[in-house]
């Protein structure tokens, strides 16, 4: 699998893997448009794709101007292959070495990605919206875990 920066011609295999997942699922597809990847891709932040045999299987964007993680999103047949962590972690890597301090998400409660997040150290820090949790991660937090555990 090789993991690499977010190009524009992704964002087709984007779509579909975000269409694809059985959890944090969008109410309406056509909420997310091809425009708004792009703009979350190259104009607010930064995204990073996992290719495995020249499809793309999972995706992540990190948005500096809302200071939020926008997508982590894997195809569901690839996923708990360490796909999520390993992007999560070139995301985060590259978030806090733009100089800035704090991260937060949202995430629906009681899936996998909450547990994920929960499990890997982010802290829950109340309700985003009416129905999901929030997650916070600090620059110091990140690199303490980034410290006790082998990446």
């Amino acid at each position: 699998m090789t993991f690499r920066e977010a190009k524009i011609e992704d964002i087709p295999q984007i779509q579909i893997i975000r269409n694809a997942v059985k959890e944090n699922t969008l109410s309406a597809p056509r909420l997310v448009t091809d425009k708004d990847c792009e703009v979350f891709l190259f104009t607010r932040g930064k995204g990073w794709v996992c290719e495995s045999e020249d499809q793309i299987v999972g995706f992540a964007i990190a948005d500096l101007q809302e200071n939020n993680i926008w997508a982590l999103f894997i195809h569901p047949t690839f996923e708990k292959k360490g796909i999520e962590k390993k992007l999560h972690d070139i995301m985060l890597n590259w978030y806090f070495e733009q100089n800035k301090t704090y991260v937060w998400l949202g995430t629906s409660p009681q899936t996998r990605a909450e547990k994920f997040y929960s499990t890997i150290g982010w802290i829950e820090n109340g309700l985003h919206g009416k129905a999901e949790i929030k997650f916070e991660m600090t620059r110091e937090n990140w690199a303490m875990i980034k410290k006790q555990s082998p990446r």
